[in-house]
């Protein structure tokens, strides 16, 4: 805390309160260049050497303490809390002692504006009206990502809250837009089996063909979920039962097979019309990939709808040479019964 007291300077005029320049909700620009000027126009002052100039605040117990002190010609104080009240004052000082104090100045800081921080903020908290005033500030772009990338549309949509995905397409919420990950919010929505949020986007305009950058669409994502259920009504909607992503070329089937092995998702595909026997870019089959994963009651399934086990993979490999090969004892004895009700013989 500085106080007045100290050496007078008779000779360094009382200056006027430091001149305000910008403020905002966090700092307080302040100038005194013009003061300063003046003041070097004094001919005694000028023998006396450089100014020095002393800006204090004053705290919120009346106060007041150093902020600066030297030679420049404005400062700006910062870290200051929004919608806030300060008051500033100066002096002069030279070699030969302290000038008085000027009058104080009175500043406010500006209100805080909005940022998508705040907006979602109120879409964790299913605050459908501070949403609404969030946007309706024009502070903020309703299509703003979060510090993970996910705009407002994707986190609601992915929850499942849908009122406030139903709010933020009334107020344009790109229903297509794409996060960094190439995900948008029907995918996430998918993955998440939220079929009510689903049934929504498709009806603002969401597309099934649509790609992330894992080459990976919606239904793709849905059958990842093993969201039996919503996969059956997308199937219903339009989506493509055999549309292959744009890595592995594994259309839904194929990526069951390879990711969770859910038997009733599987069964569903093949009920809308999946090819059983779809390859992807290595030429293996959905029968091949179960077998790699072990996934025995697909694999049953795949054998009862008929799979090819006479197909080979890009090596002139049969799904049968294959669960040889990993000697997957359990899975060789369910296609070796297969085989011979088919009346099929393989030769080794």
């Amino acid at each position: 805390m500085e106080s007045d007291a100290g050496p007078n300077n008779p000779v360094l005029p009382r200056p006027p309160p430091p001149i305000v320049g910008k403020v905002t909700h966090y700092s307080i620009e302040l100038y005194w260049d013009e003061t300063l000027r003046k003041a070097y126009e004094d001919v005694n002052i000028k023998q006396e050497g450089r100014i020095r100039i002393c800006l204090q605040e004053q705290d919120k117990h009346g106060n007041w303490g150093n902020i600066y002190s030297g030679y420049g010609k404005s400062h700006t104080v910062t870290g200051l809390d929004p919608s806030t009240e300060y008051r500033y004052r100066m002096r002069f000082m030279n070699n030969k002692g302290n000038g008085d104090w000027s009058p104080h100045v009175v500043v406010s800081t500006t209100k805080e504006p909005l940022n998508g921080e705040h907006l979602h903020r109120a879409i964790i908290r299913q605050d459908l009206a501070e949403i609404e005033r969030v946007i309706e500030s024009g502070d903020v772009q309703i299509d703003v990502p979060d510090k993970y990338g996910f705009n407002g549309l994707m986190q609601a949509s992915q929850k499942g809250f849908i009122d406030i995905v139903e709010l933020l397409l009334k107020y344009g919420a790109d229903v297509n837009a794409q996060n960094d990950a190439g995900k948008t919010a029907l995918m996430l929505s998918c993955f998440a089996g939220q079929l009510d949020v689903v049934k929504l986007l498709r009806e603002k305009g969401a597309r099934y063909d649509v790609y992330d950058k894992g080459g990976s669409t919606a239904l793709h994502w849905a059958v990842d979920g093993q969201n039996n259920k919503l996969v059956e009504w997308m199937i219903k909607d339009g989506a493509d039962v055999n549309i292959k992503d744009h890595n592995s070329h594994w259309t839904p089937l194929l990526r069951c097979a390879a990711v969770s092995g859910n038997r009733d998702v599987a069964l569903t595909l093949l009920m809308a019309g999946a090819d059983i026997n779809a390859r992807d870019k290595d030429g293996k089959t959905a029968l091949m990939i179960a077998i790699i994963n072990n996934h025995q009651h697909l694999m049953e399934l795949l054998l009862k709808r008929n799979a090819d086990l006479l197909i080979k993979n890009e090596y002139g490999k049969t799904a049968y040479d294959m669960a040889i090969s990993m000697e997957k004892r359990m899975i060789v004895k369910s296609l070796t019964e297969h085989l011979e009700k088919q009346g099929i013989k393989m030769h080794y």
